[in-house]
């Protein structure tokens, strides 16, 4: 099979076009993206993105993410830019806008070109889900999960919740460099709470428009970026009253802009995306 590897701020994936390879109608997608992804015996990556045929009418394309685990995500803000880039260079969509489906909804990226080159995308990325049943957490229903005590291996740590069509669990702390990533980042994505687990974020926030941010996420472990996170970061920091609307929130692998408008109460991210090599993978 052919593939392409594309990388957004260093949250890497291969995309495969499900649509033209003739080894692409088969049922174990699972297991070919844990050996895909694989960074000692496979090509490497933070998940396997496939392109396929849409399935509603007045819907452009359609995509799936599986992720090194073989778990499939509801969504991916990296992953999705590096989608919309790659199927209108390759003129598989033929607008820089488009309608994506995924588990999460109908997602809209637009590819922004300025003098006939690609400068990055902009993705329309849907109403943020605030209730806990939507995320999905465990707990009474009430209103958004915001600074939520959670015992956690024996201590408190105070938790806000927000789903971008997948869940996310923000932690604050003083400083990002001595954030408990790769400590309370697992306890907290298998945490009883959330029963489909969760995406982990530790945030510090720098300024009202300016945050730091680093990830553990569902299924992959540390990446260098993840664009629903940065999304729930800000939206989760307005609801601390820790920033703005429209703040830039700085990943290990690079800045994304976010803004949460109130126009529409939906989030927009942008981005780059960026092709690194081709290759074709031998089974």
């Amino acid at each position: 099979m052919n593939f392409v590897k594309m990388h957004g701020l260093g949250n890497d994936f291969v995309l495969i076009n499900a649509m033209s390879e003739p080894n692409c109608s088969r049922n174990d997608w699972e297991a070919v993206a844990q050996k895909i992804c694989d960074r000692h015996y496979g090509v490497g990556a933070d998940g396997l993105i496939l392109i396929l045929p849409a399935l509603e009418p007045g819907n452009d394309i359609r995509w799936r993410i599986i992720n090194p685990d073989g778990s499939e995500p509801e969504m991916c803000g990296n992953g999705i830019r590096c989608f919309a880039r790659y199927v209108y260079e390759q003129g598989i969509v033929s607008t820089a806008s488009m309608r994506v489906e995924t588990l999460a909804g109908i997602i809209v990226p637009e590819v922004q070109v300025q003098n006939g080159e690609i400068v990055g995308v902009c993705v329309d990325m849907g109403e943020p889900r605030l209730e806990r049943q939507q995320i999905p957490m465990a707990g009474p229903a009430g209103g958004p999960v915001v600074g939520e005590a959670v015992e956690v291996n024996g201590q408190i740590v105070h938790v806000t919740a927000v789903s971008m069509g997948n869940p996310h669990c923000l932690i604050y702390v003083d400083d990002i460099n001595s954030a408990p990533l790769t400590e309370l980042g697992p306890l907290m994505e298998k945490h009883p709470l959330f029963p489909q687990k969760t995406n982990v974020e530790f945030v510090q926030v720098c300024s009202p428009d300016y945050v730091e941010m680093r990830v553990w996420e569902r299924g992959a472990g540390p990446t260098l970026a993840c664009g629903t996170g940065a999304c729930a970061t800000v939206v989760g920091s307005v609801l601390n009253g820790k920033t703005s609307r429209l703040a830039t929130v700085n990943l290990a692998g690079g800045p994304l802009t976010i803004e949460w408008r109130e126009s529409d109460n939906h989030v927009y991210m942008t981005g780059p995306a960026v092709e690194v090599f081709t290759g074709e993978w031998k089974e």
